[in-house]
């Protein structure tokens, strides 16, 4: 299992690619390096590398592949991040693309050609790096298709799945490694959004989930409640649900302790049980945690949950949460695959199911009260593949159980569908 964070570079945050400081940098990744971590995962500005369609800088280029050669000094693997239109509530798509020029990122052909033009020139810029983890089409990008956007590209899911299909395709033409794409929860958990579930678990070499409690689980359980310290676990459960391969690694690639929601002094314990549920759940290739620094208290304008997200403090002092990820990371690490819990849990999935997903949806609470009672959490089972024994098998289900309440509740049944209250997915993640 790889244990790894998401740069969050000490000096200037991400403007810093405006002029790349690679002392600065190898400072940085010598620290993370130090903690015992493996990779990193980098966000180079897509509208300073492709400022116009048809300029992709070569200097901005030659900037992302000196920082993976920083990277590769301090023994570290990384994961580059391309189109990279938005982090910590900031967007950052090219001129091109907005106001005098508004065009859909998704359907415009032009916008299309662009944006392959860009993956494929960061492909062939990294190509052959030997510490080269794979290429990730940008960073929760599905948070442009629709509300709570407040200038969403709007497009339906065979678009979503079209503009996938033709992206991830360009990147793995010539990209080494992995390639994946990233989305916040709002496909598990929001009707409204077009890039669903069998995207995230059918489309690129891994499955990616982002965990994130400030989505409402923090706020109706509490920082070091179940629903909260098993968020994570609980994505990587639910997402798997929808692979129709059982050996399908996923990837928690962002999950963090937001202080906002969560006692700074339970910050460490949250970590902790987060990481080790997490860890428990077989197929789980790897967690990056959010994030390697804090944001300075210079940088103005960030919601206030972004300035204490970080293992390493703005002066770059390793914070408590940082020695407690590198101690889980060196015993987790090589520990044996734990044995998949042969309890499955049936979502239904014959109807619209999100919001049931989603903290205060009834399924989230079944889930929820079936690991409080059996100590771990029960893998997830879509109602339209119960009876494939098969693929059952493969994965270790060995008992049913189906949600209080619906129509075929067997006797062994968990939750309670009288509290359905329906999604919680209208806060953008980071």
């Amino acid at each position: 299992m790889r244990f790894g964070v998401n740069y969050t570079p000490r000096v200037g945050w991400f403007h810093s690619w405006l002029d790349l400081d690679l002392d600065d940098v190898r400072r940085d990744f010598e620290q993370i390096a130090g903690l015992g971590l493996d990779h990193v995962r980098i966000f180079p500005l897509w509208d300073l590398i492709q400022p116009n369609r048809g300029l992709i800088r070569p200097a901005g280029l030659a900037a992302v592949a000196d920082m993976v050669d920083a990277a590769g000094e301090a023994g570290l693997d990384v994961n580059v991040d391309a189109l990279q239109g938005h982090l910590s509530s900031f967007d950052f798509l090219p001129a091109w693309l907005t106001t005098w020029h508004e065009r859909n990122m998704f359907t415009d052909p032009e916008a299309l050609a662009g944006q392959e033009s860009y993956v494929r020139a960061l492909g062939e810029v990294l190509r052959g790096k030997p510490n080269l983890l794979g290429l990730t089409l940008g960073n929760e990008v599905n948070q442009f298709a629709a509300r709570p956007h407040p200038r969403p590209h709007e497009i339906d899911a065979p678009q979503a799945q079209a503009w996938l299909e033709r992206l991830l395709g360009a990147a793995r033409e010539v990209t080494d490694g992995i390639v994946t794409h990233a989305a916040y929860d709002a496909t598990w958990y929001d009707e409204r959004q077009p890039f669903v579930p069998q995207h995230a678990a059918e489309l690129g070499d891994e499955t990616v989930v982002h965990s994130w409690v400030f989505n409402g689980a923090a706020q109706r359980h509490g920082g070091l409640g179940t629903g909260s310290v098993r968020h994570a676990e609980y994505l990587v459960q639910l997402a798997a649900a929808w692979h129709t391969d059982a050996q399908r690694p996923v990837w928690l690639q962002e999950v963090g302790v937001p202080t906002t929601v969560v006692d700074p002094d339970d910050a460490v314990s949250f970590l902790e049980q987060t990481v080790r549920n997490a860890a428990d759940v077989p197929g789980l290739s790897g967690i990056t945690w959010w994030c390697s620094h804090d944001v300075s208290r210079s940088m103005l304008d960030f919601p206030p949950v972004e300035y204490d997200l970080g293992l390493i403090d703005e002066h770059g002092r390793v914070k408590p949460t940082g020695h407690t990820f590198a101690e889980l990371a060196r015993e987790l690490r090589d520990a044996p695959a734990p044995a998949p819990s042969a309890t499955g849990l049936v979502l239904d999935d014959s109807a619209p199911y999100r919001a049931s997903c989603a903290p205060g949806g009834s399924f989230f609470d079944a889930w929820m009260h079936a690991a409080d009672r059996d100590g771990r959490g029960p893998q997830v089972v879509l109602q339209s593949r119960v009876d494939d024994s098969v693929l059952l098998d493969e994965r270790g289900v060995a008992r049913i159980e189906r949600p209080a309440g619906g129509p075929d509740a067997s006797t062994e049944t968990v939750g309670d569908d009288s509290a359905l209250l329906g999604g919680a997915a209208a806060t953008l993640s980071t």
